[in-house]
C-alpha cells in the first residue's frame, strides 16, 4: 500500500465521489440519507464534497443506510481505511524547518485533554532537557536532511509549558531501554533521568517504566502517541504515520494498557529514574 501524499489525496477524493454517486443512484437526498444514518445533513455534505474525511465507522453507517451490495461495501471500506492514514516524512519537515513540526505538535497537545505516550526507544520531547534535545535533533546518518537544530530545540523547550496545564493529563510509558539508551554523555544522561524524575511529581503527569526483567506478552515495535481517543501518531525512522480509524485507535489503547500493566508506576518509577541518574553520575568517575 502506498501512502504518499498525492496518492492519499486522490483516494480521499475517490471516496467522497463514490459515496455521493451511491446516494444519487439510490435516489436519496442528503437530508434523507442523514436521517437514515443518524448524521447531520451538514456532515453528509462535507463528506461528499471532500471537506471532511469520514471515519471507517462513518462510511459503514452510510453504506448500510444505502443498502450497498457487500462487494461494493468491502471495496469502499478498504478505501476508507487507507484514506484515514496520513504519512509525513522527516525529510519534508526538514525542508520547511523542524521547528514547524514542533509548532504542529504544540497545537495538537493544546487541543487534547488526555495524552498517552508509548516510548520504547527514547524519552519524548516533552521530557527532554535542552542538551538531550540538542543530541536527539542532530543528524545521525549522512542520508538524513540537514536541519536548524537550535530553532527546533527552542520550539521543543517552549512546548513543555503544556505540562503545567493541570486541565490536561499525560502518561509517559517508557521501557527500561528508553531510559538507559546512551544517546548522550553520562553527564547529560544523568541530568535527563533526574529531570524525568522531577517531572513525574507533577500532579497531571504519570511516568511509568517497563523493567527489562519483566516478562511482557508483546513486542514494543514503535513509538506511538494517543491523543484523547481521536488519533494516534506512530513514529518511524523515515517519518510519522497518523491513524484515525477508530479500530486502530482502539488497538493502540489496548496495547498501551497491556504494557502499562507490566510497568513500574508512581513512586517506584520515580525511584527507578533517580537510581538511573545516580548510575550515570557514577560512570563519569
Amino acid at each position: 500500500m502506498t501512502i504518499e501524499p498525492e496518492h492519499q489525496a486522490r483516494e480521499r477524493k475517490n471516496l467522497a465521489e463514490a459515496l455521493k454517486d451511491l446516494r444519487l443512484a439510490a435516489g436519496l437526498s442528503g437530508e434523507r440519507l442523514a436521517v437514515r444514518c443518524n448524521m447531520s445533513q451538514t456532515k453528509i455534505s462535507r463528506i461528499e464534497t471532500g471537506r471532511a474525511l469520514p471515519s471507517v465507522i462513518d462510511v459503514e453507517r452510510i453504506l448500510a443506510a444505502l443498502g450497498t451490495p457487500q462487494e461494493v461495501t468491502q471495496e469502499l471500506l478498504v478505501l476508507a481505511r487507507r484514506a484515514n492514514v496520513d504519512y509525513a516524512s522527516w525529510r519534508a519537515y526538514a525542508r520547511v524547518g523542524l521547528y514547524h513540526k514542533q509548532a504542529e505538535l504544540r497545537a495538537l497537545e493544546q487541543s487534547s485533554r488526555v495524552m498517552r505516550h508509548f516510548l520504547p526507544a527514547a524519552p519524548t520531547g516533552l521530557l527532554h532537557i535542552r542538551e538531550y534535545a540538542e543530541q536527539t535533533l542532530s543528524r545521525t546518518v549522512a542520508s538524513e536532511p540537514s536541519r536548524d537544530v537550535s530553532r527546533a530545540v527552542e520550539a521543543r523547550m517552549e512546548r513543555q509549558a503544556v505540562l503545567d496545564d493541570t486541565s490536561r493529563s499525560f502518561t509517559f510509558l517508557l521501557t527500561e531501554q528508553a531510559v538507559r539508551w546512551r544517546r548522550a554523555s553520562s553527564r547529560i544522561m544523568a541530568a535527563q533521568c533526574a529531570h524525568m524524575a522531577d517531572v513525574s511529581l507533577k500532579p497531571n503527569v504519570e511516568i511509568a517504566i517497563v523493567p527489562q526483567v519483566v516478562q511482557v506478552p508483546a513486542i514494543p515495535l514503535n513509538i506511538f502517541v494517543i491523543y484523547d481517543d481521536r488519533l494516534v501518531t506512530v513514529e518511524l525512522f523515515s517519518g510519522e504515520v497518523v491513524l484515525r480509524d477508530p479500530r486502530d485507535i482502539s488497538q493502540h489503547l489496548d496495547l498501551f494498557d497491556l504494557f502499562l500493566s507490566h510497568a513500574l508506576t508512581d513512586t517506584a518509577a520515580t525511584a527507578f529514574l533517580r537510581d538511573a541518574a545516580d548510575e550515570f553520575m557514577q560512570q563519569r568517575n
